[in-house]
Protein backbone atom coordinates (compact mmCIF):
# COMPACT_ATOMS: atom_id res chain seq x y z
CA UNK A 1 0.00 0.00 0.00
CA UNK A 2 1.45 3.29 -1.58
CA UNK A 3 1.61 6.19 1.55
CA UNK A 4 -0.20 9.61 0.80
CA UNK A 5 3.57 11.27 0.77
CA UNK A 6 4.64 9.16 -2.76
CA UNK A 7 1.59 10.85 -4.29
CA UNK A 8 2.94 14.40 -3.10
CA UNK A 9 5.12 15.23 -6.02
CA UNK A 10 2.19 14.41 -8.45
CA UNK A 11 -0.23 16.80 -7.12
CA UNK A 12 1.87 19.72 -6.51
CA UNK A 13 2.42 19.53 -9.83
CA UNK A 14 -0.93 19.30 -11.30
CA UNK A 15 -1.81 21.98 -8.96
CA UNK A 16 0.98 24.53 -9.74
CA UNK A 17 0.28 24.27 -13.59
CA UNK A 18 -3.61 25.07 -12.92
CA UNK A 19 -2.03 28.36 -10.98
CA UNK A 20 -0.38 28.78 -13.99
CA UNK A 21 -2.88 28.29 -16.99
CA UNK A 22 -5.26 30.70 -14.39
CA UNK A 23 -2.91 33.46 -14.87
CA UNK A 24 -2.22 32.99 -18.17
CA UNK A 25 -5.89 32.31 -19.20
CA UNK A 26 -8.56 33.43 -16.36
CA UNK A 27 -11.10 32.54 -18.58
CA UNK A 28 -12.49 29.51 -20.05
CA UNK A 29 -14.85 27.88 -22.53
CA UNK A 30 -18.67 28.63 -21.22
CA UNK A 31 -19.86 24.88 -20.41
CA UNK A 32 -23.23 25.48 -21.10
CA UNK A 33 -23.38 26.83 -24.34
CA UNK A 34 -20.03 25.78 -25.51
CA UNK A 35 -18.38 29.08 -26.16
CA UNK A 36 -20.87 30.07 -28.47
CA UNK A 37 -22.96 32.33 -26.72
CA UNK A 38 -26.23 31.60 -27.18
CA UNK A 39 -28.25 27.79 -27.69
CA UNK A 40 -27.65 26.87 -31.10
CA UNK A 41 -30.94 26.31 -33.50
CA UNK A 42 -31.19 24.22 -36.52
CA UNK A 43 -34.12 25.72 -38.78
CA UNK A 44 -37.02 23.06 -39.01
CA UNK A 45 -37.03 23.81 -42.86
CA UNK A 46 -33.80 24.75 -44.30
CA UNK A 47 -31.71 23.00 -42.06
CA UNK A 48 -29.94 25.93 -41.40
CA UNK A 49 -27.52 27.13 -38.00
CA UNK A 50 -29.45 29.82 -36.14
CA UNK A 51 -28.72 31.65 -32.93
CA UNK A 52 -31.37 30.75 -30.31
CA UNK A 53 -31.78 32.62 -26.66
CA UNK A 54 -28.39 34.47 -24.92
CA UNK A 55 -26.63 31.55 -22.70
CA UNK A 56 -27.62 32.25 -19.09
CA UNK A 57 -24.78 31.47 -17.37
CA UNK A 58 -22.07 33.72 -19.68
CA UNK A 59 -24.12 36.46 -21.07
CA UNK A 60 -23.79 35.90 -24.31
CA UNK A 61 -20.32 35.93 -24.19
CA UNK A 62 -19.37 32.24 -24.62
CA UNK A 63 -16.51 32.97 -21.95
CA UNK A 64 -16.50 32.20 -17.78
CA UNK A 65 -14.21 32.91 -16.03
CA UNK A 66 -11.90 29.74 -14.11
CA UNK A 67 -12.42 28.19 -10.83
CA UNK A 68 -8.52 29.00 -9.74
CA UNK A 69 -9.57 32.14 -10.60
CA UNK A 70 -12.08 33.07 -8.78
CA UNK A 71 -10.33 31.96 -5.77
CA UNK A 72 -7.75 34.55 -6.62
CA UNK A 73 -9.63 37.80 -7.34
CA UNK A 74 -11.61 36.49 -3.84
CA UNK A 75 -7.92 36.20 -2.14
CA UNK A 76 -7.05 39.82 -3.27
CA UNK A 77 -10.64 40.90 -2.19
CA UNK A 78 -10.01 39.61 1.25
CA UNK A 79 -6.17 40.92 1.41
CA UNK A 80 -7.14 44.73 0.13
CA UNK A 81 -9.94 45.17 2.32
CA UNK A 82 -8.00 43.87 5.25
CA UNK A 83 -5.23 46.16 4.96
CA UNK A 84 -7.51 49.17 4.86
Amino acid sequence: MLSLLSYAPGLIFITLCYVALCAVSPFGTCLKCKGWGSKIRVGRYTGHVRRGRICRRCQGYGQRIRFGRRLYNLACELRRDGTR
